[in-house]
């Protein structure tokens, strides 16, 4: 059994790209680099390498069902976790963990933006492999980041210690 897991979160609005993003059609749907696939399209394929498709799920908001199935037809209904109400990142993140955890007690889970685009995706894949077999066998909570270019206070910022 493979007990690597991906949660793609996928409810925002995408107000800061208004007016190609809107409330109704939000920017993890839109193909801003002429790709042929959306944000969410792009997040899906990049986790493909990472856990079978079987063990990802995307947790959005009611509204955006009907573009999850039309961009992401492969998902079942159960790998769409439907939110009732917007409720930001925390309680997204521990309801689909709940929903997991109660399938896989094992499951090592990867939480990812749908709306990022990453150029290096195979360093990105290599890291997340990496960051899982850490995890694998120890009860941790693992957290990526890159370091910041310039000061942001849309962005959250992770401290820690050098020596550990």
């Amino acid at each position: 059994m493979n007990n690597n897991y991906c949660v793609i979160m996928a409810g925002g609005v995408g107000s800061r790209f208004w007016p190609l993003s809107r409330t109704t059609y939000p920017k993890q749907f839109i193909d801003f680099l002429g790709t042929g696939k959306s944000l969410l399209q792009m997040t899906v394929s990049r986790f493909e390498h990472v856990c079978p498709i079987e063990n990802m799920y995307i947790v959005t908001n009611e509204l955006y069902y009907d573009l999850v199935k039309k961009q992401i037809p492969q998902f079942s209904d159960e790998q769409i976790i439907l939110e009732p109400m917007r409720r930001n990142t925390a309680p997204c993140i521990a309801y689909a963990n709940y929903r997991i955890k109660k399938r896989n007690p094992d499951a090592n889970i990867v939480v990812s933006p749908s709306d990022h685009v990453i150029f290096d995706e195979i360093s990105f894949i290599e890291h997340i492999k990496s960051a899982l077999s850490c995890v694998e066998n120890n009860p941790w909570l693992l957290t990526l980041g890159i370091r910041p270019t310039r000061p942001d206070t849309g962005y959250g910022y992770i401290q820690y210690d050098e020596k550990n």
